[in-house]
């Protein structure tokens, strides 16, 4: 197996082990509904709290169903197949993937195990609050790693080749 190919699933089961067992921390503290603040006050920015989410990433379009298992699963199986390819040199790339993937597969577990995904961040004041969880985070991580590499990638095209400091 390519180096790549092992970084990428090594960084993807680190992040849905991290995901899976904070998701049964808080469950396992908090009722569902329930929440804790380390800020006191009445709304505070930021608190932990167990709530479902049927909807994607942020508790957007909620209530879509199956599709959001579905897709990931499709999603994932497309990096995994990537991923074969990838050179070994593309280390950060393969880095970036294994947190879109981790980050994936950690929410399709809890659509599958519980029937919705666990988010316990809750974040920001009042029509600006958010609840999200580590997968969800990792998830906008790895796309913006993705990009990094992307541009890095492509930069030394943009410049004319190869670009190496001179000896």
């Amino acid at each position: 197996m390519r180096i790549t190919t092992r970084l990428l699933i090594g960084v993807a089961l680190l992040v849905i082990a991290v995901d899976q067992i904070i998701k049964l921390i808080v469950s396992s503290a908090l009722p569902l509904g329930g929440a804790w603040s380390p800020l006191a006050g009445p709304n505070p920015l930021f608190q932990i709290i167990h709530a479902a989410n049927t909807g994607v990433a942020f508790g957007l379009f909620k209530d879509l169903g199956p599709i959001f298992i579905i897709v990931p699963l499709i999603v994932s199986g497309v990096i995994l197949i990537y991923a074969r390819r990838l050179p070994d040199t593309q280390r950060f790339m393969a880095f970036a993937l294994g947190f879109m993937l981790g980050g994936a597969l950690g929410n399709v577990i809890d659509r599958v195990r519980v029937g919705y995904v666990i988010d316990f961040f809750d974040v920001g004041l009042g029509a600006l609050r958010n609840a999200s969880n580590v997968a969800d985070w990792c998830i906008v991580l790895g796309v913006i790693l993705l990009a990094i590499a992307m541009w890095r990638e492509e930069r030394p095209a943009q410049l004319g080749g190869d670009v190496r400091p001179s000896a």
